[in-house]
């Protein structure tokens, strides 16, 4: 008798699999195996909706011609010039962006006072789409480089100085309290504390906003340009060439990767020290 009595008892639950366990480890060998089905599985989808003709070949081109596209570009040379154009932009707007944000993220995240002067308008124009800037760069800029560069400069400076500062007022109060206590000054602190403890989270920032100046890079390359991957894709669209631009949206993405496990494997090492 009792307040349960006559409910079902529920039997004790199976044990679950790693791969389905909430934030359960698994092992490295299914760690690859489900990294190398992600990019099987679309390929084979891409190859059996090409082969089999469910599209026509105009709007979805197969593998085989799009790597012909490819190769034909890397052999005229073409490919790896859009390629350089393109990311000498990227290094050249995203770099800056970053050069700016990472002091000003670290000073709004540190001092309470830089967080309410700059955090109101920093808020403000984050939403606004860099896009919706060409018109104003073209006649403050010409059409040149600069405009590019700023338009890759707007799309990611703000976003990156928020994360950034985000990640600085994430450092343990402790850690700073302790800091002081020891004698520690304030530069100190700062130098020796704040920039190593957060170091790595600045670096997972830089890795998500380095995708969105990728993005942003085929908008700069709509203005006037006569090289770039954006400028590539623009050019083949006019005369149907679909697998060109398949070809270049590969390269994009190969490019992209790259700089995400290269900033991945960096920050893998500095988390060494700063953890």
């Amino acid at each position: 008798s009792g307040p349960h009595a006559g409910r079902p008892r529920r039997s004790a639950p199976k044990p679950a699999s790693p791969l389905f366990s909430l934030r359960a480890p698994i092992s490295a060998p299914a760690r690859w195996t489900l990294a190398a089905l992600s990019f099987a599985i679309p390929f084979l989808a891409w190859v059996v909706l090409s082969v089999s003709g469910a599209v026509d070949s105009t709007f979805l081109p197969s593998p085989a011609a799009v790597l012909r596209a490819g190769l034909d570009m890397a052999g005229t040379g073409e490919l790896f010039d859009d390629l350089w154009a393109t990311t000498q932009r990227v290094l050249e707007g995203f770099g800056l962006a970053v050069l700016v944000s990472v002091p000003l993220g670290i000073l709004m995240g540190t001092f309470t006072a830089g967080q309410a002067f700059f955090e109101p308008l920093i808020g403000l124009l984050r939403y606004l789409p860099a896009s919706a800037f060409i018109p104003l760069l073209i006649i403050w800029l010409g059409l040149g480089e600069p405009s590019k560069i700023a338009i890759l400069f707007i799309g990611t400076v703000f976003f990156n100085t928020l994360m950034t500062a985000d990640v600085v007022r994430g450092v343990p109060s402790a850690l700073l309290d302790v800091s002081y206590t020891l004698g520690a000054r304030r530069g100190e602190v700062l130098r020796k504390i704040v920039v190593p403890h957060s170091l790595p989270g600045m670096i997972d920032a830089i890795r998500v906003n380095a995708a969105a100046a990728w993005n942003f890079v085929v908008v700069a390359e709509l203005i006037n340009s006569s090289a770039g991957l954006g400028y590539r894709i623009v050019r083949a669209q006019r005369f149907l060439q679909t697998d060109k631009i398949f070809a270049v949206l590969v390269v994009i993405g190969l490019a992209g990767l790259l700089i995400d496990v290269l900033l991945r494997l960096l920050r893998t090492r500095v988390g060494k020290w700063a953890a």
